[in-house]
């Protein structure tokens, strides 16, 4: 019950990002969140979309583990994308944002740490 609640924490979490950086991504908001002025922002907007996309594909995929009937099923594929989560976590704290270790990198490792011990 406890992984279900994290597993659509990180979802809800990666559908936000997901929204954010394909629909307003120019945003005042965005844009204080990811310290750009506009001119930034338009220049990476096309990234941004697909970052977002990502994302999205992210939030499907620990949506879609939260469906399936069998728990094995269920697991697997909830270690197996939680997992990507915590990697494209790593990567964006060591490329983009150091806060990003700590928004979406440690959520997925502690998620994985609680999946695991079953």
């Amino acid at each position: 019950m406890i992984i279900n609640i994290l597993v659509s924490f990180i979802a809800a979490e990666h559908l936000f990002f997901m929204i954010l950086e394909m629909f307003f991504w120019k945003s005042a908001y965005a844009r204080k969140a990811f310290k750009m002025n506009m001119e930034k922002a338009i220049i990476t907007e096309a990234l941004a979309k697909n970052q977002g996309l990502y994302n999205g594909f992210l939030a499907a995929g620990l949506i879609w583990s939260l469906f399936l009937a069998d728990p094995i099923q269920m697991r697997s594929t909830q270690i197996f994308f939680l997992s990507c989560v915590a990697i494209a976590g790593v990567v964006g704290a060591m490329t983009a944002n150091k806060r990003i270790i700590w928004i979406q990198a440690f959520p997925a490792l502690f998620s994985l740490a609680i999946l695991l011990q079953k």
